[in-house]
């Protein structure tokens, strides 16, 4: 090998390290749970199961993987979490590698065959979670049986048009994010027993409890009355589907 490829190669081997370094310092800074969450939940209520945060663990036969939005920590859906625990359900809402799930978009897996006692499974996701939800449902259909979707949406290759999966899709009027238009140009790729609910004055950041995002829009309506909203509507579409 000459002098010359020998310093193009080792050029490039720098510049990918350099690439990666940048992204992964990038990728640690993450969106964390705001002091909103304080009046919201007692946080020794959140539990934890290897890299993963659990509710309900022992009594239920449905489970629900959640998976967080891009940089968004997975405490920051513990309200959420533990809202639908109450109403019976085992929760889990997995730490992803690099704080993205389309990174890891098959962590469902490991939690399910963690709970072999649960007998159905829903998967959702927040944002670029959700779209990692539904990427593992179209990959996984016999392990899943509904998903949701957190002011989000399937990507064109997950199109799921012509299957019969429950999906159920929640999104915001003042997302600035994964906007109303978005979510309309994206309803094809939503299977045929779809339900679409969106929820008056909610934003893309309270979807979580995490605080501003940029690029989102100003709420007209509080944490918690979306937080609220999004139990409400997820756990009466689950019994529709138990």
């Amino acid at each position: 090998m000459n002098r010359k490829l020998k310093y193009i190669l080792l050029s490039f081997f720098l510049l990918l390290v350099v690439l990666f370094l940048g992204f992964f310092t990038w990728s640690q800074l993450t969106y964390k749970p705001s002091s909103e969450l304080d009046t919201l939940l007692d946080k020794s209520e959140i539990q934890y199961e290897e890299d993963w945060i659990i509710f309900n663990q022992h009594s239920s036969k449905l489970g629900i993987v959640l998976y967080p939005g891009a940089k968004v920590e997975p405490e920051a859906y513990s309200y959420y979490g533990k809202q639908l625990a109450n109403k019976g359900y085992l929760v889990a809402i997995p730490k992803v590698h690099f704080n993205f799930a389309l990174f890891d978009s098959n962590k469902a897996t490991k939690i399910i065959e963690n709970y072999p006692s649960v007998e159905k499974w829903i998967i959702g996701g927040h944002s670029l979670g959700g779209v990692a939800a539904a990427k593992f449902a179209y990959d996984h259909p016999k392990k899943v049986d509904g998903v949701f979707l957190l002011g989000s949406y399937p990507s064109e290759v997950n199109d799921f048009s012509k299957m019969k999966t429950p999906m159920l899709s929640i999104y915001a009027e003042m997302d600035g994010l994964t906007t109303v238009e978005k979510i309309n140009e994206t309803k094809k790729f939503l299977s045929k027993n779809a339900t679409v609910h969106e929820i008056k004055g909610g934003n893309h950041a309270q979807f979580g409890v995490y605080g501003k995002q940029k690029g989102d829009n100003e709420a007209g309506i509080s944490i918690k009355i979306q937080q609220d909203e999004m139990v409400s509507v997820t756990s009466e579409w689950i019994k529709e589907i138990k």
